[in-house]
């Protein structure tokens, strides 16, 4: 019996590939070497002229729920990887690993936490030093960065079950560090949201990932495991706790202080966290009191509304820098003024930037490039007290190296 292929619309076929074949003897053309975490199966990378794509081979009901579960984070706008195609029936037995196949799209410019920590000899050992190797200087941001994914994952209603160092990628969002899931095959999405229980689960599991991933990095590094910074899943835990916190949390206003409840879904924003709804419920001890209650949407707020504006797709944290660029060219007025000067501004600003930044050999994301430049020409105009075009940063930034965001502090305190 020949395999069976679901395939989604925009992609190749793949009908070209060898499915009754194993993964370690496909031998083909457009196979290509590209970094990637530990894994439990057999994964390999493949151009086509659509894009790179990821086939890993599994036993198929695993490869079912893989491709299930992040087909319903994409509906929701979690971040996780993109589920291109699931290939059934390579062979009779689906309880073997080789009877099924899931492809998801690659990820341009992203690696797995435990590349990071893996590719810089210490870096499994516990240091007080911001300037030891592994996360360095970025420590703060790449564990809330971390943490901040197990929260949008959970407030989608995903419980991961298998969320590890290997299994997190990262990769920069202008200032931050957006994460992405891959490996959704021991993952459920309950439709009424998680408990606390399934939150607690999850979180344990987490640390216990996390320190088994730092004993075997340290191991491979011929580090003493005694050395190996097992603390880290508690410090991710920690920082997942104060944002699921800061989310959740219910704030009471009397009837003179209505402003509050624009500062709290502001507060929500800031985070990048849609608000969905916002519930104004009496308090119980006092009549002239009511309570704010939120419901938090996924973290694309500010990559919404870029989106919906100029057609421009950016990662969350980009989104905003750029919105800020928008309105820095001309974002006043009513909503058709508006919408008129988003076009002028990505037409006669934006266009030409980016196809510069195209034309350089070695610059890997241009949008980041451009979100750089911005935060350049702020530097700039800061330092000179006057406004500094964009042209003029450009030229600066080319000149001084191209510098990159300064580190920002953790965002939950």
């Amino acid at each position: 019996m020949p395999p069976r292929l679901t395939i989604r619309p925009g992609h190749p076929d793949f009908l070209d590939l060898p499915w009754s074949k194993s993964l370690p003897t496909w031998n083909l053309p457009n196979m290509i070497d590209l970094p990637k975490g530990i894994s439990r199966h057999e994964v390999r990378f493949l151009s086509y002229p659509q894009g790179i794509y990821v086939v890993k081979e599994l036993a198929a009901m695993l490869a079912e729920n893989d491709y299930r579960i992040l087909r319903g984070l994409e509906a929701v706008g979690a971040p996780a990887v993109e589920a291109v195609g699931l290939v059934e029936r390579r062979t009779s037995d689906p309880g073997e690993e080789m009877s099924a196949a899931l492809i998801t799209a690659y990820e341009p410019f992203s690696f797995s936490y435990r590349e990071l920590l893996a590719g810089v000899g210490m870096a499994a050992v516990k240091s007080d030093d911001d300037r030891a190797p592994g996360f360095g200087r970025r420590r703060n941001q790449m564990l809330d960065a971390f943490a901040g994914l197990l929260v949008e994952l959970h407030v989608a209603g995903c419980f991961w079950g298998d969320c590890s160092l290997s299994n997190v990628l990262y990769r920069f969002d202008a200032e931050a560090i957006e994460t992405i899931m891959v490996d959704a095959e021991t993952a459920r999405l309950y439709e009424d949201g998680l408990t606390d229980g399934h939150r607690g689960e999850d979180v344990e599991l987490m640390i216990e990932n996390v320190a088994g991933g730092m004993a075997d990095i340290a191991a491979e590094m011929g580090v003493d495991v005694d050395l190996a910074d097992f603390a880290l899943g508690f410090d991710i835990a920690d920082r997942y706790h104060n944002l699921w916190s800061e989310i959740g949390r219910t704030v009471t206003i009397n009837s003179e202080e209505r402003y509050r409840i624009t500062e709290r879904v502001e507060r929500i924003n800031q985070l990048g966290f849609d608000v969905e709804e916002v519930d104004l419920l009496p308090s119980i001890d006092d009549t002239s009191e009511m309570l704010i209650k939120v419901k938090v949407g996924g973290r694309s707020f500010h990559s919404n509304r870029l989106k919906a504006l100029t057609g421009i797709d950016a990662l969350e944290f980009q989104a905003r820098a750029i919105l800020a660029d928008v309105h820095y060219f001309g974002g006043e007025g009513d909503a058709t003024a508006k919408a008129t000067n988003a076009i002028r501004w990505r037409v006669n600003h934006f266009e030409p930037m980016i196809a510069r930044l195209n034309a350089l050999a070695d610059l890997a994301d241009p949008i980041q490039a451009y979100c750089d430049i911005l935060n350049h020409r702020y530097q700039l105009a800061a330092a000179q007290k006057r406004d500094v075009t964009t042209e003029e940063a450009l030229e600066d930034w080319l000149a001084t190296g191209r510098p990159g965001y300064p580190l920002l502090p953790s965002s939950v305190v």
